[in-house]
């Protein structure tokens, strides 16, 4: 069964696949590893491989059995468009989220050419559904290319998580982007973010009306530094892209 997320942005995480590994600074000290790693070798656990790449077909229909819209984080222990992962399976997860639709579904990864060339097979020059939205993560300067191929996919749900923001990212083009979600690190070996970082894309998104999220400060544990930013918190979310009918649900719940 999915779980129930802690994470603020979203409602709930599914894990059709686990496992990852390691292509930036952003994944040095990656909470999902120091997770499943606890369990490697533990008979029948669900991380009794440990971290290692791993697809669960028994988990493809488990969206469906959810009555009631909520806002799933797709793969928050890995990331769907890893080269080891099979175009047929990532085929098999798109038609999971097509037909259970009436969930919205935050699918995000650091592989960002590859959903680039995978959603432009996929969908040819057809927008995305609206209920599945696509975001890359970007950690730096350096990985903010990842941010020109998301906006190369025809979606009107395109966000980003600068989280863990590890310096700033300079004058990014925030075009078409509708959602920004920035944070600080958290972790045994969490590498501090400093305030004006953060001040320097929000006021990027207040340019470009994007909606913009402060997740944390981070620190040994995810809520160690809280969530206040410049006195408050920033809570911006996209409710524009929410597909009516899930968005006349939840205001109905």
């Amino acid at each position: 069964m999915a779980q129930k997320s802690q994470i603020e942005w979203t409602d709930a995480t599914w894990n059709p696949v686990t496992g990852c590994t390691k292509i930036g600074p952003g994944c040095d000290n990656c909470y999902a590893e120091r997770f499943a790693e606890r369990w490697r070798g533990l008979e029948g656990h669900p991380y009794e491989q440990g971290f290692d790449l791993r697809l669960w077909p028994s988990r493809l229909a488990q969206p469906a059995l959810w009555k009631k819209p909520r806002m799933i984080f797709v793969n928050s222990m890995s990331d769907l468009f890893h080269k080891r992962v099979p175009r047929e399976y990532i085929d098999r997860v798109f038609d999971a989220m097509e037909t259970a639709n009436w969930h919205v579904y935050q699918v995000l990864t650091k592989r960002s050419s590859l959903m680039r060339s995978y959603i432009q097979r996929r969908y040819g020059g057809r927008e995305v559904p609206s209920h599945i939205w696509l975001g890359v993560s970007v950690e730096d300067a350096a990985h903010v290319s990842r941010i020109r191929h998301l906006q190369e996919v025809n979606s009107p749900a395109r966000f980003i998580s600068f989280e863990p923001l590890l310096s700033p990212v300079g004058a990014v083009n925030l075009s078409g982007i509708a959602w920004a979600i920035v944070g600080g690190e958290s972790g045994p070996r969490a590498r501090p973010m400093e305030a004006e970082w953060a001040r320097e894309i929000r006021t990027i998104c207040d340019r470009y009306g994007t909606a913009f999220f402060f997740k944390q400060w981070g620190g040994p544990r995810p809520k160690s530094g809280g969530r206040i930013l410049d006195g408050e918190e920033w809570n911006g979310f996209p409710w524009q892209i929410v597909p009516e009918s899930i968005l006349l649900e939840i205001n109905a719940a």
